[in-house]
């Protein structure tokens, strides 16, 4: 993932920071719970294909 993307790219529902994680191929929004798939290398930015994470993931 490209950091200067990573650097502009916000949450599309709370636009909150963004943390990407490497080894799922994410991009996680704490804030929102939810955590995006990278596909092919580009970032899918649409809710309806976001994964809700768990309490776990979100450190609580």
């Amino acid at each position: 993932m490209d950091t200067k993307l990573l650097e502009l790219l916000v949450c599309p529902v709370t636009k909150g920071p963004l943390d990407y994680d490497r080894e799922k191929q994410e991009l996680i929004s704490r804030s929102a719970r939810l955590a995006y798939p990278i596909r092919d290398g580009l970032p899918v930015m649409l809710e309806s294909e976001a994964r809700t994470l768990t309490d776990e993931e979100v450190g609580l």
